[in-house]
């Protein structure tokens, strides 16, 4: 396909390679009217250039000639078969999927949680209900059946099947065991401040040794990793705070539960609540980890899902991480950057395409359980929506769970279900 524009930017050129680059097509670029015109192949006019009626144009939205973040009016129109965004009334599907894939209105929004992270019910894909789609990958595969249709452009669909990646968070490794005499201590006096006898009785047994600790569920995580699946772990090191209650990162049992997961798990490092803010935290607990592992660290994940545009994102890159899998939020279910693909994160502010990997997640737990309040049967249904997107259109299917969540334990009881429904969607759907 080749296609006439008035100016080839980096936007135009990273919009373009999700389009084509990501189904092994091909497509050139030119500024010479001269040379598109003798072209007898597929081609395209997206430009505000007039040619005549036999060539197929399009008058493209300025956000992919620009520099910067601005304010749009965003609304929605059909283009083709599927409806896109109209950004400042321009009907744009190529614009659509830069807007979308980049997260752009994100930098520019004050629309925050008590926590500081951005909120699905906030964003443009809820608004007109497509969160739940990959919306960049419909508007790539509309765009390329236009121009099959309009253009001469060969473009066969092809049938996708979803590599399932199980995530697992590890914010608190147990729930008794190893917290040391004083948070022990502290926390037998809460429960005997709140009257919680069935607590305190727990607790005893499980430090006693009488009764399993109902965090210490890593032997199905190993299973989870022995029926074949490509695990990966995000483990949380950074010190004693209000939202980072894991036990030391110095206790020996730790050490040592790291080193053995270490063997069947891709582990990654789970920044602090409180990394976000300050990137001396993140190198600190990147650091730890290492030691602890005897390897490089790639690989990372926000907690409590914590993540602002450009800041997260520029820290993790300084400090040596290539892929990171906090795309997605905690309010809501479906696709925070509208596809299931990895793909490398793009700077709109620097206006460049980086080498930091996005690796997007379907679901996590606690969304469908604590924020939906789900039934474990429509937690199903909803996962079921959520594969099929990725099927359809191509990607991985990735999920977070926790260690604390997986074993019916609290208010998870049944939910073990959902984690061995998801493990086995390609069994049933392929």
């Amino acid at each position: 396909m080749l296609i006439f524009v008035e100016n080839i930017t980096s936007r135009l050129s990273y919009t373009l390679d999700f389009i084509f680059k990501e189904r092994d097509l091909k497509y050139e670029l030119t500024l010479d009217k001269n040379y598109f015109l003798d072209c007898k192949s597929s081609k395209f006019n997206y430009s505000r250039e007039t040619f005549d009626e036999s060539v197929v144009s399009m008058i493209p939205s300025s956000i992919l000639f620009r520099e910067g973040v601005y304010n749009f009016s965003i609304n929605k129109s059909l283009f083709h078969k599927e409806e896109c965004l109209t950004i400042n009334e321009k009907t744009d599907p190529f614009a659509s999927i830069f807007y979308i894939l980049t997260r752009y209105e994100e930098y520019n929004s004050t629309l925050l949680d008590q926590h500081g992270r951005h909120q699905g019910k906030n964003t443009v894909l809820y608004r007109f209900n497509w969160h739940h789609r990959v919306m960049c990958d419909h508007w790539a595969e509309d765009i390329l059946d236009y121009f099959k249709h309009h253009c001469g452009f060969n473009y066969q669909k092809k049938i996708h099947h979803p590599q399932i990646i199980p995530t697992f968070d590890i914010d608190k490794a147990y729930a008794f065991k190893h917290k040391g005499l004083l948070r022990t201590v502290l926390a037998n006096f809460k429960d005997l401040w709140k009257k919680n006898a069935d607590k305190l009785l727990e607790r005893k047994m499980v430090i006693s040794g009488s009764k399993k600790d109902p965090y210490d569920n890593f032997d199905k995580i190993y299973e989870i990793h022995r029926l074949g699946f490509d695990v990966k772990l995000f483990w949380l090191l950074g010190d004693y705070g209000k939202y980072d209650k894991n036990i030391s990162y110095k206790h020996k049992r730790h050490i040592r539960l790291i080193k053995k997961m270490g063997k069947i798990a891709t582990i990654g490092i789970h920044p602090s609540y409180k990394s976000n803010s300050n990137e001396f935290f993140v190198h600190n607990e990147i650091e730890r980890l290492q030691n602890i592992l005897s390897k490089h660290v790639q690989n990372s994940r926000q907690h409590y899902l914590k993540m602002t545009l450009p800041n997260t994102y520029e820290t993790l890159i300084e400090q040596g991480i290539e892929n990171d899998y906090s795309m997605g939020y905690a309010d809501i279910c479906g696709y925070r950057a509208g596809t299931a693909r990895k793909h490398l994160w793009f700077n709109v502010l620097t206006n460049q395409k980086t080498k930091l990997k996005i690796h997007p997640f379907a679901y996590m737990d606690g969304t469908l359980n604590e924020y939906l309040g789900m039934s474990p049967e429509a937690a199903q249904e909803k996962i079921v929506e959520l594969f099929m997107e990725a099927k359809k259109y191509g990607g991985d299917f990735i999920f977070i769970w926790h260690n604390d969540t997986i074993n019916d334990y609290g208010h998870w009881l049944g939910w073990s279900q959902v984690l061995e429904f998801t493990l086995r969607l390609r069994e049933i759907f392929d």
